[in-house]
């Protein structure tokens, strides 16, 4: 869906080590110039946050989720929900974590039904005629 975000943050180095930790357990790797920490689609920027925000990471497994909660609350984050199931929906499975700026981070994993029919996983692009199909459907 998103080519890139950035998350602005206080101490590039500090979330740097925090995101590589946690993210790492859901299969994203960082990558670093001194300038930005890039995390898959996520890049991190030094520059102070205006306010928290939050964001959720697809997790492949409810090990992962629980990996990822266990790695941020080892390496410093704050617990901000411990993994489990979420009355969002019947298989939301989740753990939320507090990165240093306050920015709340979740993983989420659902199950492969529900992630099934979400056309933008893993395609980077919608086919000609789903998208056709969308846009008629929005407008």
């Amino acid at each position: 869906m998103f080519d890139h975000v950035e998350l602005p943050v206080t101490d590039l180095e500090a979330s740097g080590e925090f995101y590589a930790s946690v993210l790492a357990a859901l299969g994203i790797l960082a990558a670093s110039d001194g300038r930005v920490v890039e995390l898959g689609a996520l890049t991190l920027v030094a520059r102070p946050p205006a306010e928290p925000l939050h964001l959720a990471f697809i997790a492949e497994s409810r090990a992962a989720v629980e990996a990822f909660h266990a790695v941020g609350v080892a390496t410093g984050g704050r617990d901000n929900g411990a993994p489990g199931l979420r009355p969002y929906a019947p298989d939301y499975y989740a753990a939320y974590l507090l990165d240093p700026d306050g920015h709340n981070i979740e993983a989420v994993h659902r199950s492969e039904e529900t992630r099934a029919g979400w056309t933008w996983l893993g395609i980077g692009v919608v086919g000609r005629a789903r998208a056709g199909a969308l846009a008629e459907s929005w407008f």
